[in-house]
């Protein structure tokens, strides 16, 4: 564990493993990800750390604000249950995707496939 681990995080992490809850993950978005419904004239509010995207009349999504109002972040199960499903796909071109093996999310799409990574060695 490090220092810098949000306390709230590792709370929502340990209920989603204890629990087997894929919903309760949180997934960050970049902030441009709301331009879309911007340019829709869809309502977006916000505080200083979380926010509401709602089409009136039909869908709603809460989200919470990174430091900087550069990503924004909600659950699976809120972005699968709240979200029509055709705004996923526009959802997923804007994860904000950390430091991400390349290689490990190309076996978990292709289970099986051999890809050279350099030689095996102890850690």
């Amino acid at each position: 564990m490090t220092d810098d681990t949000n306390p709230w995080a590792r709370v929502i992490y340990s209920r989603a493993f204890a629990a087997a809850d894929p919903a309760l993950v949180q997934i960050r978005f970049h902030a441009a990800v709301l331009n879309r419904y911007r340019e829709r004239a869809l309502e977006i509010k916000r505080t200083n750390t979380v926010g509401r995207l709602k089409k009136l009349g039909g869908w709603s999504l809460d989200f919470g604000i990174g430091e900087g109002d550069r990503t924004i972040h909600t659950s699976l199960g809120s972005l699968l249950q709240n979200l029509p499903k055709q705004e996923l796909q526009h959802w997923a071109d804007h994860v904000a995707q950390s430091d991400l093996s390349e290689n490990f999310c190309k076996m978990g799409l292709h289970p099986g496939s051999c890809i050279e990574d350099g030689d095996l060695r102890d850690w």
